[in-house]
């Protein structure tokens, strides 16, 4: 163990310079990365082309199939039909260009008989009326209409109907009119392709031709009517594009996801297969570099994290680097064993990451440093657990395992939050084991797959046994990382504790009065120290053993002397001064010799500091001897952490406020806050850090601590007669 401490001792020595501190963590980083290794290394397949799949290949990664993806957008945009649309102005422009034929027929025949009104007027006889008659033929008036109507119109509509129209009298043309209109618009209020024209046409015709106009006037309209009906449904080649295009961007990417089945066992490898394989890189990617680079940088933040977290510490620098190694050590530890069970997933064991004492490193870390650190590490360790216990798909990553670990160690350095002793651990480690077993049942679930009731069992057994497997790992590892890093733990310190320590219960049967005292004293460095932010636990279980030392003469010290005699009445100043002052020395011995932590040895050294022992060193005076100040103060050395300084503080109030009959509130804070100036002054609190803001709280705790022990009592009857007897 002496070696161990020796190398270990070296280490810490060498992480003081900035250089080694780094390399420490690129070493860790190496470690890592040496471990995940395998787990992203791309896989090479030997397959070709219509050959059968000796075994199911998984996607390892998630990626857009684009061929696939324009395949079905090309498809989605042919399965989208031409939009036609209804110009229904059409229909309205017919209706107006048949009412204006017939309004230009009676137009007509209302000029011709304007003039034949006229003619009649100056023409008396009735041959020069009939002769005018005549020159007004049905050619003329033909001829008129025709100068009425447009080119195209007249191209269209032959000169029997125009003359069939004109020979109708204007009631007959009136009728026709109202017929011809209205079959045009019953037909033309439907949507009439190009190629359903001349059925329109027929429909109109069908229409008309049971109306009770004359034969040839019906003839007339008829093709009047056929001529009006026209297409009225015309292709969009806007809103087909943008109806398209609308159908194209609802696609949804075609994408080939991690883990997914490619081709199965057995199964022939056709070119689709083929072409999906090479996709997803499994047909050449011996070279690629990709998942290095990434792992690279995942083992990058993580120790940067690390690096970051010791950095800001805020503990001796000492201590730092003790925790420092004793992290990586545990680091090291988990890696190699999840990379160790992770090998048999190899024989068929896909689930074995589930077996991980996933808890193991929590709850170390949790009582030998702190919580923080405990939960970044559970964090660390779910990420590479999802990494190496990737079921032997490359570039995948087991999420369930990943949440499994953080759970696990969280229920650990939960449960220990306020459990500190060391026969809890076992308790930790079945809590741990109940939240396994409820993590796994939910991530099944999650699944909806159908399991036997093997698998369930299969489960839930390596979840019990995770949780067991990480409390007795703990157990067993503690006491060795405790004594070959010297850590004083939590746990370890409420071991101290117990009034059944040897140590303890020497103090308590050769001195009781320095017993009590030590109790005292630690209930009130206990409270100053957590009122400024300090090791409370710590500084109550150095007080407990901060007088060790005077169990080699404990009749020397006035607590201890009830009903004898002080017998530093008989002795000389120089030789009280030596018993005194060589408690402190004498403590540390008997504290060295029962391998006591460090931190309770520096206490029992340095409560006292480097203060003059002024009863005897004023004695000595007044006895005319030749001193010097130097020779009847403590060897010391001084308070080195907050701890000793409170303790001392407290040691000496303690000491003074007991010896004070019925002391009042003000005689409390005033001996309080001149027993700490004095200290002040005399330089014992100048090599700890701390400050005048945490001496005043330390002071003002100091009192209130006092004021609940010494407070006044009611005086009862017989308390007054039996003082009126004694006096």
């Amino acid at each position: 163990m002496k070696k161990v401490q020796s190398s270990l001792t070296k280490l810490r020595n060498l992480l003081d310079i900035t250089v080694f501190k780094i390399l420490l963590f690129v070493l860790l980083g190496v470690i890592l990365f040496l471990a995940m290794f395998s787990n992203v290394k791309p896989e090479k397949l030997d397959i070709s082309l219509f050959s059968v799949a000796e075994q199911t290949i998984r996607s390892p990664i998630t990626i857009e199939d684009k061929e696939s993806t324009e395949k079905k957008k090309k498809e989605a945009g042919d399965q989208v039909k031409d939009v036609y649309v209804l110009r229904k102005e059409i229909a309205q422009n017919r209706v107006d260009l048949i009412t204006s034929v017939f309004d230009s027929v009676i137009e007509v025949k209302e000029e011709v008989k304007e003039k034949r009104d006229e003619d009649n007027k100056v023409n008396t006889s009735v041959e020069e009326v009939k002769q005018e008659v005549s020159e007004t033929s049905p050619s003329d008036m033909l001829t008129m209409l025709k100068g009425k109507l447009t080119e195209n119109v007249t191209k269209e509509i032959s000169d029997p109907v125009l003359s069939q129209l004109l020979q109708a009298n204007k009631d007959e043309l009136s009728i026709a009119k109202d017929l011809t209109v209205t079959a045009i618009n019953n037909v033309m209020s439907t949507r009439i392709p190009a190629d359903e024209v001349e059925n329109a046409k027929k429909k109109l015709e069908e229409e008309l031709k049971y109306t009770s106009l004359a034969l040839n006037l019906k003839s007339a309209v008829i093709d009047l009517g056929r001529y009006a009906i026209t297409q009225n449904e015309f292709y969009d080649p806007v809103a087909t594009e943008e109806l398209r295009q609308q159908s194209v961007e609802s696609v949804e990417p075609v994408k080939i996801l991690q883990g997914q089945i490619i081709v199965e066992e057995t199964q022939l490898i056709n070119r689709e297969v083929y072409r999906q394989l090479e996709l997803v890189g499994m047909l050449d990617n011996e070279n690629s570099m990709q998942p290095f680079i990434g792992l690279a940088l995942i083992i990058s933040i993580v120790m940067a994290a690390l690096y970051y977290y010791f950095y800001e510490m805020n503990v001796p620098i000492d201590k730092k680097q003790s925790y420092l190694l004793l992290f990586s050590l545990i680091f090291v530890l988990l890696i190699l064993l999840m990379k160790g069970i992770s090998l048999f997933q190899e024989i068929d064991y896909s689930e074995i990451g589930y077996v991980f004492p996933a808890a193991l490193g929590a709850m170390l870390i949790k009582i030998l440093i702190d919580e923080r650190l405990a939960i970044l590490l559970t964090i660390i360790m779910a990420i590479c657990g999802s990494i190496i216990f990737n079921e032997g798909v490359t570039g995948t990553l087991h999420i369930t395992v990943g949440i499994y670990i953080i759970c696990s160690g969280l229920a650990g350095i939960l449960f220990l939050s306020k459990q500190n002793q060391r026969s809890k651990i076992l308790q930790a480690g079945l809590f741990v084991s109940a939240v396994n077993l409820v993590v796994i049942l939910s991530l099944l679930l999650l699944r909806n797959g159908q399991y036997a009731p093997v698998e369930y069992a299969f489960y839930f057994v390596v979840a019990f046994l995770s949780g067991i497997t990480s409390a007795v790992l703990t157990i067993g590892l503690l006491p060795f990382f405790e004594a070959g890093f010297g850590i004083l733990s939590t746990m370890r310190l409420i071991e101290l504790s117990n009034p059944n320590h040897p140590l303890l219960r020497k103090i308590l049967t050769e001195a009781p009065g320095t017993y009590h005292h030590s109790v005292m004293v630690a209930n009130l460095a206990e409270s100053a120290c957590e009122a400024i932010g300090a090791n409370g636990l710590l500084a109550r279980v150095g007080c407990y053993y901060h007088d060790i030392g005077k169990t080699k003469r404990p009749q020397f010290f006035i607590e201890n002397q009830m009903n004898i005699e002080n017998p530093h009445d008989r002795l000389p100043p120089q030789t009280s001064k030596n018993i005194i002052i060589a408690h402190a020395t004498d403590g540390a011995e008997m504290l060295r010799k029962y391998k006591m932590p460090r931190e309770i040895v520096d206490i029992a050294e340095q409560h006292h500091g480097t203060t003059l022992l002024k009863y005897f060193f004023h004695k000595a005076k007044q006895n005319g001897l030749e001193i010097q100040e130097a020779d009847y103060r403590y060897p010391g050395p001084k308070a080195q952490t907050k701890e000793t300084a409170i303790i001392g503080i407290a040691d000496s109030v303690e000491a003074a406020v007991r010896s004070m009959s019925h002391p009042t509130t003000e005689q409390i804070e005033g001996l309080v806050r001149s027993i700490i100036s004095d200290r002040l002054q005399d330089g014992q609190l100048n090599e700890c850090d701390l400050t005048l803001k945490e001496l005043q709280t330390v002071a003002d705790t100091l009192c209130e601590t006092l004021k609940g022990i010494f407070h006044s009592r009611i005086e009862y009857p017989e308390m007054t007669k039996q003082k009126v007897k004694r006096a």
